[in-house]
């Protein structure tokens, strides 16, 4: 028995008694890939992106681990529950325009503590300033910087299209637009190069596209580590008290982390691992958060239906963006329908070896985005299900 048809052997004991669709996280696959994490940081604090995980049993169980500190979380709404709940170190990723969020924040000293909010203009203290309404509270400030590799003096540009902050100069600017006004401190700096992070290097068929994205990669990471380190000596000239430098994703920790001016890694799909992340030659990860879905037809020879399964990924439209077919082995999708949103068809030899009512389980394309489909997460080690537990969407939050 291979190593997968294991895993669909001990899914499959464990939810026997559970009606699918339904969504498990094998622990100790999760718990490995956390120690795997903490491993390539060699030594430097993990913060959680929430984004990749939207479930608080989970978050407290990671940051429970030792090498993980803090969360990243991805709207102002989120970051406020979060700061509730507990958490005491929460930063938002994405500057935000949610105007009753900050009153709340700028009106509580225990969320104005726990809370740092992200910038990358002006513009953006303007916006919480108005929406104050009388709090008085200091709001903790991040400054972004943009990772983009620009080659030919600015005409190719290759990364996400995020802060205008690119240079140390601009980044300090807003640094001392920020220290001139009251009601605010700059705390940190975050820099997210998706373009390492976020993208495999070694695509399946692809040898010619995959040494293109190494080598690209490797003069990024040159680039982007001399910028960050002239970026945070010129804001530090203006915040000595600088807290935290953040920087990286789960496809580069290890590179980022060798950075002397980075303090903390940002990493949080590298938890769950999901289809994306099959394409990297800089680590191996184990598959944990996976969703089964039941045969309901047998159409023909080679061929099933199952119930629902079109669940995309964010991004660009593309076959990449789809769940994968995990277990059984051999089962791929219908060039014709696809994933289809109440029914999808697969088809492969191993088909005429499914009953109606067996699971088929799944692989989302990215993390976190699978719990926007399901109320609960059940909790695997072994062959069984130790806890079924809520996932944002299962407490009453869609919070994006």
């Amino acid at each position: 028995m291979t190593a997968r048809a294991a895993d669909r052997a001990r899914y499959d004991r464990a939810t026997a008694q559970l009606d699918a669709p339904v969504a498990i996280v094998d622990l100790d696959a999760f718990d490995a890939n956390a120690d795997d994490l903490v491993r390539r940081a060699g030594g430097k604090p993990i913060r959680v992106a929430s984004k990749s995980v939207r479930c608080r049993t989970l978050l407290e169980r990671v940051l429970a681990r030792e090498g993980f500190a803090g969360i990243m979380s991805f709207t102002l709404a989120e970051s406020l529950w979060l700061a509730r709940s507990g958490f005491d170190d929460v930063l938002l990723a994405y500057p935000s325009a949610d105007r009753a969020g900050y009153a709340e924040l700028a009106a509580d000293p225990k969320l104005a503590a726990a809370v740092t909010v992200m910038i990358d203009d002006p513009a953006q203290l303007d916006l919480i300033d108005a929406a104050r309404a009388g709090g008085s509270e200091v709001v903790r400030v991040c400054l972004e910087l943009d990772t983009a590799l620009r080659l030919l003096g600015g005409r190719v540009r290759i990364g996400a299209r995020r802060s205008p902050l690119h240079s140390p100069a601009q980044v300090a600017e807003v640094a001392r637009a920020v220290a001139r006004r009251p009601g605010f401190k700059v705390v940190g700096i975050m820099a997210y190069e998706g373009h390492v992070a976020g993208v495999g290097d070694a695509v399946a068929g692809r040898p010619l596209r995959s040494r293109a994205v190494r080598l690209m990669q490797a003069a990024a990471r040159r680039e982007l580590a001399e910028r960050r380190a002239a970026v945070v000596r010129a804001v530090r000239e203006v915040v000595p008290d600088l807290e935290f430098v953040n920087g990286g994703g789960t496809g580069s920790v290890q590179h980022t982390a060798a950075e002397d001016a980075v303090t903390e890694i940002a990493a949080g799909s590298g938890l769950y691992v999901p289809r994306l992340f099959d394409n990297y030659t800089s680590f191996r990860g184990r598959p944990a958060a996976l969703f089964a879905l039941p045969v309901v037809r047998r159409p023909g020879v080679g061929v099933v239906t199952v119930l629902g399964g079109g669940y995309p990924a964010s991004g660009a439209p593309g076959a990449d963006r789809l769940p994968v077919p995990y277990l059984p082995e051999g089962l791929r999708y219908d060039p014709q329908e696809g994933a289809g949103e109440v029914q999808t068809p697969l088809l492969g030899p191993v088909a005429d070896d499914l009953l109606i009512g067996d699971k088929v389980w799944f692989r989302h394309a990215k993390a976190g985005e699978l719990c926007e489909r399901f109320d609960t997460l059940h909790l695997v080690e072994g062959d069984a299900v130790t806890a079924t537990v809520p996932t944002y969407r299962g407490e009453g939050h869609t919070f994006l």
